[in-house]
């Protein structure tokens, strides 16, 4: 009987040590979730004005959602794209 009663209080601190690791990694993951969203939005708002100010339609940053190849696409634009700011000028 004390043997069956040591199983059973194993199990019970196994259990509540399992959802203590759940709970604290599924903070983990909202926190990180959260990170994550702001740093591609500060991104995005990035690119919005580095198009603004080149003279493209800032909506043209939203290419850089494609995952893998949306800022690959953004900096060759940018890159070697003919800058309607600068043709106004001369």
């Amino acid at each position: 009987m004390t043997n069956t009663l040591a199983t059973l209080s194993m199990l019970r601190l196994d259990d509540d040590a399992a959802a203590a690791a759940a709970g604290l990694l599924a903070g983990f993951a909202c926190v990180y979730i959260v990170v994550v969203l702001a740093i591609t939005a500060f991104f995005i708002f990035c690119l919005w004005r580095v198009f603004t100010k080149a003279g493209y339609n800032g909506a043209m940053a939203l290419i850089a959602l494609v995952p893998a190849l949306g800022p690959l696409i953004c900096i060759c634009i940018l890159a070697f794209g003919n800058w309607p700011v600068l043709q106004n000028r001369g």
